[in-house]
């Protein structure tokens, strides 16, 4: 009976934590409504914006096309009244010409005529003598009102009925985008940004994939393509990115609504290569090396070991050289000067032409030859930590993957002594090659 109160006072606590816990829930979900809310209201302005602004400018193109359409049909009406009208110009100044010629060959015969034939005898015979040479009976050609043009206008107000069947048809409202992005997950410099269609309905030729700085009001095009994967790359670390996608239907030119827009970031550092080596030229960032025609050989390391097992470390061959045996890009548990190659001890690695080395020694099998455009990653996963007892020595196993043009190998990679990042590194004979590395 004396622990009653006791347990009273424990399930008051733990009644009061339950109802602490709850209320935190029923906040975030407020707070999950208040977004979407927010979500429903936003693209609902901007949806209404955009709907205003296509049929402004649909109503100005209209009236532009009428206003010209207009004015080619009063042209044609001026070329034709003109062409039309210089004939009967011609024919009235020919009747006009006749008209002064027989009022004055009248009046000069009246005057003649009341002259009597005495002394008047020569004005009646000049009188008489003009006469005949004048063509009395001769009248022009008028043209009947049937010959001659009866301009109209011909207008089918059936166009009415079709512009209007058009306008009643024309854009639609749809309650979500056809894509939406489904998950952003992080790389050293660069986000992964893979999307997928939620319209059954839909389909997709191309995608299209834009990002900003969340502190910027300008997207720009990261990726354009078939694609539903696509890593950005020129990622600050830390710092907040909007990603959207949208989607082009199959034989249709404009491109669907804009997803739901992800914000992303990456924690990881970004890879980079050694600066200052002789032999390679660096992109701004460091992430590309080109083999440049220098004589100075050697292997050119990361800056710094950067990566860590349970990442993916990504090589993609932007462009070749001439090959070599001793090429390599791989991973390291520690630089190592004075070699040429990564096919040594404490290293793995592939070569140009396919070949896989571990710790110095080649395996039996092999991945296609290095091309441009190839695309190498490395999957290291620790295996066993501590002590291995076998002939082979070695104190930490790691598993590794390397994976190129769609084969891979997997193999057990011994290390002398544990370590909890490694460097990567390449090395190649012949100028040309360029390797970008994220």
């Amino acid at each position: 009976m004396e622990l009653e109160p006791e347990l009273l006072l424990q399930e008051a606590r733990e009644n009061v934590e339950a109802a602490q816990s709850y209320r935190r829930e029923l906040g975030q979900r407020l707070q999950g409504l208040r977004e979407a809310r927010r979500q429903i209201k936003e693209s609902a302005s901007q949806t209404r914006e955009v709907l205003k602004q296509h049929f402004n400018d649909l109503k100005g193109t209209l009236g532009k096309l009428l206003d010209e359409r207009l004015v080619t049909l009063l042209q044609e009406v001026d070329t034709i009244e003109q062409d039309t009208i210089k004939p009967l110009d011609d024919c009235q100044k020919l009747i006009e010409h006749g008209v002064t010629t027989a009022e004055d060959l009248v009046q000069e015969g009246e005057v003649a005529i009341l002259g009597g034939v005495g002394e008047q005898n020569e004005k009646l015979w000049n009188f008489t003598k003009k006469a005949s040479h004048i063509q009395l009976d001769s009248l022009p050609e008028v043209p009947l009102l049937v010959d001659v043009p009866c301009l109209s206008a011909q207008l089918d107000d059936s166009i009415l009925n079709i512009v209007k069947d058009h306008i009643f048809n024309h854009g639609t409202v749809a309650s979500r985008p056809p894509v939406q992005i489904e998950e952003l997950i992080e790389k050293p410099g660069g986000i992964i940004v893979r999307w997928c269609k939620v319209d059954d309905d839909f389909t997709a030729q191309d995608y299209r994939l834009q990002f900003r700085k969340c502190t910027s009001n300008h997207f720009e095009d990261a990726y354009v393509g078939s694609e539903t994967e696509f890593i950005v790359l020129h990622i600050d670390p830390n710092v907040d990115y909007q990603f959207r996608v949208c989607a082009r239907g199959d034989g249709r030119q404009e491109w669907s609504p804009w997803s739901v827009p992800q914000i992303g970031h990456s924690t990881l550092v970004p890879h980079e290569w050694t600066a200052g080596f002789e032999g390679y030229s660096l992109s701004s960032r460091r992430n590309i090396a080109l083999r440049n025609d220098s004589e100075s050989s050697g292997v050119l390391y990361s800056s710094a070991p950067t990566y860590f097992c349970g990442q993916t470390l990504t090589f993609r061959v932007e462009t070749v050289g001439q090959p070599d045996r001793r090429d390599s890009i791989g991973v390291c548990a520690e630089k190592q000067n004075g070699y040429d190659s990564l096919q040594r001890d404490q290293a793995v690695c592939i070569g140009t032409n396919g070949a896989v080395f571990v710790n110095g020694k080649e395996m039996t099998n092999q991945l296609p030859a290095v091309t441009s455009g190839s695309t190498v990653t490395f999957d290291i996963e620790a295996v066993t930590l501590g002590s291995i007892n076998n002939n082979e020595g070695g104190n930490f196993k790691l598993r590794v993957t390397i994976s190129s043009n769609n084969r891979e190998v997997v193999f057990d990679w011994l290390l002398d002594q544990s370590c909890g990042s490694l460097y990567f590194g390449c090395s190649f004979f012949y100028p040309g090659w360029k390797v970008l590395v994220f």
